[in-house]
């Protein structure tokens, strides 16, 4: 496991060569200097190599370096849509929070963010497959909640709300990824059950719920 100072170099890199300069790192940088003891931890795993005075990712390295960029613009996504922390403090925080997220945890965090594509920032956050199954499973039996029809049952893969307030009053219900629900009627607000309880959403809600249809209406 990488070391949490090694995975920050690893983000400058990547986001020095992918998205500003298009350039390997020059040496000049302190954190990029020959003998820095993360620098050796990345050589001796292969990931990053000299090339002159130059930095550069090799293969893994550019993998990993595009995972821990992932993990970052996540965990800034999640405190700024759940969590509704301030701006200012969105990158010391998400520095921090992103070397906690495992693999695992950092696909239930983009699902339940509805795979966002940007950063609160701005910035593209690189895809990873939970996005690319997403992306396949909507051409078929995935849909937002104000497309089904009475008796579509199914459970919800993922949210999209665009709206921290709409997001959050959805996690509030209960309503995550995974849970079942039942569509009960349509009109005159969208009503669905999940468990025992009937619940009533008015459309802009019901759009950002997405459900993976479980109903032998659906199945191919």
């Amino acid at each position: 496991m990488l070391s949490q100072k090694a995975e920050e170099i690893l983000e400058l890199l990547w986001v020095m060569t992918q998205e500003e300069s298009g350039q390997a790192v020059q040496l000049k940088n302190e954190e990029c200097s020959p003998g820095n003891p993360e620098i050796e931890e990345l050589l001796k795993l292969g990931f990053v190599k000299y090339e002159g005075e130059k930095l550069i990712l090799k293969g893994e390295g550019l993998r990993e370096a595009e995972s821990v960029v992932r993990r970052h613009r996540l965990a800034e996504r999640l405190m700024a849509d759940v969590l509704d922390i301030q701006e200012t403090l969105l990158e010391k925080n998400a520095c921090q929070f992103e070397h906690l997220l495992l693999e695992e945890v950092e696909e239930s965090v983009c699902t339940l963010l509805g795979h966002p594509r940007e950063c609160p920032h701005g910035k593209p956050i690189p895809i990873g497959p939970c996005c690319k199954r997403t992306a396949l499973e909507v051409k078929s039996v995935v849909l937002p909640l104000c497309e089904l029809s009475p008796g579509d049952m199914g459970r919800v893969a993922y949210l999209r709300t665009g709206n921290a307030q709409r997001l959050q009053k959805l996690l509030t219900l209960g309503i995550l990824p995974g849970i079942e629900v039942e569509m009960v009627q349509r009109f005159p607000s969208f009503v669905f059950r999940i468990g025992h309880s009937q619940m009533a959403v008015d459309r802009e809600m019901a759009e950002g719920i997405h459900v993976r249809l479980t109903g032998e209406k659906h199945k191919q």
